[in-house]
């Protein structure tokens, strides 16, 4: 059968040493950083009783791939948020059935440091509705991802440094082992929600600071031995 459109051309992102790495689904987790749930308002999980995490979604074609490069201001918002995150890229199909913690690193093929780019506005007007916010988070480039790094060459990830600095200034400044959830714990969680497939992105929550990007602002997102994503608001 004869395609009425051209194929979509699938997301993709550079790995280094070489490769790509296609983009099928990208999982966020929202309050995952106790000092962020705070500064939105939220009471964080406690980690003697935890709960259960909160998760949201973007489209694969949110991807602005590159170490550098410009992002564009979205419309129909007037406060555009950064968010710097962990990024995990899935290089297995989860096996059927709930993936055990202690399996779960079997599924991470690399890693990488991205934005999740927030209309804020939006978000609050839809919190306020008790409506959902997907319009707030998965629209187009509202996801900045630095190339990936093999999980064989990071290693345990341990209490890396993230950061996010704007126009040089510093905004976030945390610890990867200041998640509430770890690597591990959010595969898990989510295989009880979704078939995981080789080619997911599991964006990770950010850390408390996020605040508001202009139009010309330059951000540098980091996180220690794994990469950078740097660039200009245009």
């Amino acid at each position: 059968m004869t395609d009425l459109i051209p194929t979509p051309a699938i997301p993709r992102l550079a790995v280094r040493g070489g490769g790509t790495f296609p983009v099928r689904r990208i999982y966020c987790v929202g309050r995952n950083y106790a000092d962020h749930a705070r500064e939105m308002g939220a009471t964080p999980a406690d980690q003697a009783a935890r709960g259960r995490p909160m998760f949201f979604a973007k489209p694969a074609d949110a991807i602005v791939p590159g170490n550098h490069g410009p992002v564009p201001y979205p419309s129909a918002t007037d406060n555009l948020h950064h968010e710097v995150e962990l990024v995990v890229a899935l290089g297995s199909d989860a096996p059927a059935g709930v993936v055990a913690v202690d399996q779960a690193a079997s599924l991470v093929l690399a890693y990488g440091v991205g934005l999740d780019l927030t209309r804020r506005d939006l978000q609050a007007q839809a919190k306020a509705a008790g409506a959902p916010w997907d319009i707030a988070k998965g629209f187009d480039h509202s996801a900045p991802v630095s190339e990936l790094v093999l999980a064989s060459e990071v290693g345990e990830l341990g209490a890396r440094a993230i950061s996010l600095t704007v126009n040089e200034q510093v905004r976030q400044s945390s610890s990867l082992d200041n998640m509430i959830w770890n690597v591990a714990e959010i595969i898990h969680e989510l295989s009880q929600l979704y078939a995981l497939k080789a080619g997911d992105l599991i964006m990770m929550g950010t850390p408390a600071g996020v605040g508001a990007l202009q139009r010309g602002d330059r951000f540098d997102a980091r996180i220690d031995g794994i990469g950078q994503r740097s660039g200009q608001i245009v």
